[in-house]
């Protein structure tokens, strides 16, 4: 009811008549979206210019450079959504000959900051926030920093993450091969032979792939996905963990912090250890940093999800260290340190138990 509403509303102010307020099944399936024309790319990239930023607009000469992310010959893409959805949506002027839907416009974000706090379940929102172009010879492609915004505090700042198309096109392939009925309704941007380096393809390719995520989020069943899960989270585990593991610890607590908080935002464990693993990661920085007091943070937090699960190869390096920086910091150890030792005595875990280090480094990742 509520984003049939929020639909409507939209297309009040986008001018629409009373003939057109029927939507679609497709519209009503994911009312935040509204679709570009082709006669409206011309203005596509002065329009997003506040949001997007480039490093370059290259012309065609440039794309002989191309890797295998844009090189493939396929149609020009279709008419893709604009993406904008939320506050961004909101916050677009009213068009000309339409002054008159500016306090319909302000009555529209006072609903949305409403329904943000009051429509369950809460679904993330994605942005593009900028896109490099970035030479690698031979090669050469895009990266998108796309912001990650969901619930949370108004002070909490959205994750933020690097992806190239290919990273994008892996997904809508995987999911297109386990989910082809979900997935039929879904549009993706089309790999285009020549100009991939203009500021208005990737302009409309950061929207489309804006859109893409958004409407992954709206279909239970694509939004619990683990191939999802892996494209928000698994790149950055995987440079955490190497970061850790060659000295790289202030880098490798940045990534650490970004995968814990896309876990908690995606709201689906990405794998059974995955949670558990991000804590040891954040765990090992904070003691290297030494910030004993968020090391000792995280251990608890890991004890609290491994619960009685005495078998787990995790739970005596957790105890160890949380007995370890209790002691340094003065804190009560006794129930941590009487678990540990009942896991020894039951010879559940050698003596001592290997340190959380140890085991993040020879964790594999997949």
């Amino acid at each position: 009811m509520a984003s049939r509403l929020l639909h409507r509303l939209r297309h009040a102010l986008a001018g629409d008549g009373p003939g057109e307020a029927a939507a679609s099944p497709e519209a009503e399936q994911f009312p935040e979206s509204s679709e570009l024309e082709d006669d409206d790319a011309e203005g596509l990239s002065s329009r997003l210019s506040g949001t997007l930023s480039f490093t370059s607009a290259e012309d065609d000469e440039d794309d002989e450079d191309e890797d295998e992310d844009d090189a493939e010959a396929g149609p020009d893409p279709l008419p893709l959504g604009d993406g904008t959805s939320g506050e961004d949506a909101e916050r677009s002027p009213p068009p000309d000959g339409q002054r008159g839907s500016q306090l319909l416009a302000r009555q529209l974000q006072d609903f949305w900051k409403k329904s943000r706090n009051t429509l369950t379940p809460q679904r993330l929102l994605f942005e593009v926030t900028s896109a490099n172009v970035v030479k690698d010879p031979p090669s050469k492609y895009v990266l998108y920093t796309l912001a990650v915004i969901g619930p949370g505090p108004p002070d909490c700042q959205p994750a933020q993450i690097s992806r190239r198309y290919s990273d994008f096109e892996r997904l809508h392939r995987n999911l297109q091969r386990q989910f082809r009925g979900p997935m039929a309704a879904i549009s993706f941007p089309r790999k285009r032979l020549r100009r991939n380096f203009t500021a208005e393809t990737i302009a409309r390719r950061s929207r489309a792939f804006e859109q893409f995520l958004g409407h992954l989020q709206a279909v239970p069943e694509l939004r619990h996905a683990p191939d999802l899960q892996d494209f928000f989270v698994l790149p950055e585990l995987r440079r955490a963990q190497s970061l850790t593991c060659t000295g790289l610890y202030r880098e490798a607590l940045a990534l650490w912090a970004t995968a814990w908080q896309l876990q908690a935002q995606l709201g689906t464990p990405s794998g059974p250890d995955r949670p558990l693993l991000t804590l040891a990661g954040l765990a090992v920085c904070h003691q290297e940093l030494e910030d004993p007091g968020e090391a000792r943070a995280c251990c608890e937090k890991a004890l609290q999800l491994l619960g009685d699960k005495s078998l787990h190869p995790l739970l005596a390096p957790f105890l160890e260290a949380h007995v370890r920086l209790s002691w340094r910091l003065g804190l009560d150890k006794r129930q941590s340190e009487a678990r540990l030792q009942a896991l020894q005595e039951a010879g559940l875990t050698p003596t001592p138990p290997p340190s959380l280090k140890e085991l993040l480094i020879k964790e594999v990742l997949d």
